[in-house]
């Protein structure tokens, strides 16, 4: 199998595993956009190993995604860390039994999956310990605006003019921060790992100090919630139901969370990521953001938030 020689070296560092035959090794490829991500069985206990996937060296510290992963396995919500080397970036971590990696079908059909992934999200934001690096939205914008000029890509149209439209939110948010906390900031669906009672959270990639309600408007935004669904995961994190104001900064990042992710698409097309169609992905993204902000009640958000 492709990268079994790296995973075989890789589990050398981890006890038991010294001088295995990799033969008997049980490699299961899993699923992931950018990394190339194996569980392996045949040793004395089944792990996951993850090897970064090219180019992601241009956007992601693996020191800190490597701190950041366990510091949430200290806050027991995210596995144990067993090996990992900041240089290449490849991590070994526990496996989570009997888990059902979460999608939007599954958030939608999994009864009380949004009020699990909700707790999940506060006790990562509980941690007992700060992340390393800190998650500046609009600076975010800006670098990977750099990174895009130095490669063959190009911008939907439009783009450049919904930024700017943006630039009354982020002196909303300058003028009303919301309280930094040890965020995910790429909740991604299949970043959460449910066992029908608890909801663990994988992959601190993009992790670092945040506002707390990035990580409920963003994976609002990726499990498609309806509005039923958001009251219960933020009833569930808050344990009442949300204010104006803070349902309102959810929906806030709702679509700057798109406006950012849809440069990550770009630079992934740009690099030729065969996972899937970025372009696609991009452009559905850009659409969305442009759709919830010109939207009828987005101003009625923003006002909520400005009079907290």
């Amino acid at each position: 199998m492709e990268y079994v020689t790296q995973i075989t070296a890789a589990l050398q560092n981890l006890e038991g595993f010294e001088g295995l035959d990799a033969q008997k090794l049980e490699v299961q490829r899993l699923g992931g956009l950018t990394n190339l991500v194996y569980r392996v069985e045949g040793g004395p206990q089944i792990v996951i190993v993850r090897i970064p996937g090219e180019g992601t060296e241009d956007y992601i510290d693996r020191s800190v995604e490597i701190h950041n992963a366990e510091v949430a396995a200290d806050a027991g919500v995210g596995p144990l860390v067993l090996w990992a080397d900041p240089e290449t970036g490849v991590m070994i971590s526990q496996c989570v039994p009997n888990i059902a990696t979460m999608t939007p079908e599954l958030f939608a059909t999994r009864r009380e999956a949004p009020a699990r992934a909700g707790r999940a999200l506060r006790r990562l934001h509980d941690a007992p310990a700060p992340f390393k690096f800190r998650f500046e939205l609009f600076a975010m914008i800006n670098g990977y605006m750099k990174i895009l000029a130095t490669k063959d890509a190009s911008l939907p149209e439009g783009y450049a003019e919904v930024v700017a439209e943006a630039a009354p939110i982020r002196e909303l948010l300058r003028n009303k921060p919301g309280t930094l906390v040890p965020s995910h900031c790429d909740p991604l669906c299949e970043n959460f790992l449910d066992d029908g009672r608890r909801m663990w959270i994988v992959d601190f990639e993009y992790s670092g100090m945040n506002d707390a309600l990035w990580d409920l408007g963003d994976l609002s935004v990726e499990a498609c919630m309806t509005t039923v669904q958001e009251q219960e995961m933020l009833t569930a994190y808050f344990g009442a139901p949300p204010s104006a104001a803070q349902y309102g900064r959810m929906v806030i990042y709702k679509a700057m969370c798109d406006l950012l992710w849809t440069l990550w698409g770009l630079i992934q097309h740009a690099d030729g990521n065969p996972a899937e169609d970025f372009w696609a992905y991009a452009t559905r993204r850009f659409d969305r953001c442009k759709a919830l902000m010109l939207g009828p009640s987005f101003a009625e958000h923003l006002a909520a938030v400005a009079a907290e």
